[in-house]
């Protein structure tokens, strides 16, 4: 495993998406996750799943020290006492002492951002969270959050796939030091039948979806989390640090373009940062 380094958080390259993953289907997968050497897991309490993944956790043979875990709070806990109450409550869900990374899921126009990050870094000074990030943040965002508290924060989680361009917030991240995390990183399957990416794993014997993943985890600062629930699945989204893309396969992927429904679906993030839901 490869590791992104950012403000004192050390975070695998690759990790486990578990959004649409409840129940006992969510159990098994987390628990074949860590036991094939995944030892990034990503939930949220908006995903109804942290009692799951908790499960999961618990049920495989990995300490839990080793384990990278993230959750996120939701748009309606986002003011001061919520943040603590919810955070305690995704604690017990989770059946851990402190989660190693805490998100705001996605910014609130009319919930200011340091009231939020302060009940965040109260919950790290009380030792229940370990780092604070943000997820689904414009550049601009970001910016006012990371001057909004006294700590650092270490990721932004954002739509980001070979039909979404985020070179200017990636950009932004690596001069802050702040790792970038794709989710929905195989663009909800619209890479596996893409005929460039099929004919560069042609070319190292990998999926277009392996391809898809390594071109985002070569890239410097960026973490990816895949979903998937099916062990064939989980085995080959983990099998992406044993090749290498060229700078011209990696140019040829910077250029795809994507068609009209993941335009569409690119556009999603905008519009819930707009009216919050």
């Amino acid at each position: 495993m490869r590791y992104v380094e950012a403000g004192g958080a050390r975070i695998p390259k690759l990790g486990l998406g578990t959004w649409q993953n409840t129940g006992p289907t969510c159990t098994e997968t987390v628990r074949t996750a860590l036991e094939l050497g995944y030892r990034h897991v990503d939930t949220a309490q908006a995903y109804d799943n942290e009692a799951a993944v908790g499960e999961g956790i618990a049920a495989a043979d990995v300490d839990r020290d080793d384990i990278f875990l993230t959750t996120k709070v939701w748009r309606s806990n986002l003011h001061h006492e919520d943040v603590v109450t919810s955070v305690e409550e995704s604690l017990d869900d989770l059946g851990v002492d402190s989660v190693d990374l805490l998100l705001i899921h996605w910014p609130h126009p009319r919930v200011p951002v340091a009231e939020t990050l302060g009940a965040m870094a109260q919950l790290r000074d009380r030792g229940l969270v370990n780092h604070l990030g943000v997820s689904n943040f414009t550049r601009s965002q970001l910016a006012s959050a990371r001057a909004a508290v006294d700590a650092p924060i270490v990721a932004d989680q954002v739509l980001y796939h070979p039909y979404k361009d985020q070179s200017k917030l990636r950009e932004y991240c690596v001069d802050a030091g702040i790792a970038l995390t794709a989710y929905s990183p195989l663009a909800r399957g619209r890479v596996l039948d893409d005929d460039t990416l099929v004919q560069i794993g042609e070319h190292h014997d990998k999926s277009a979806a392996q391809v898809a993943l390594r071109w985002l985890v070569q890239q410097d600062g960026v973490v990816a989390i895949p979903k998937s629930t099916s062990r064939a699945h989980l085995t080959a989204n983990l099998a992406v640090f044993d090749f290498e893309l060229s700078d011209g396969e990696m140019a040829r992927i910077d250029s795809l373009d994507a068609d009209l429904g993941t335009r569409v679906r690119n556009r999603l993030p905008g519009l819930m940062r707009r009216f919050p839901i």
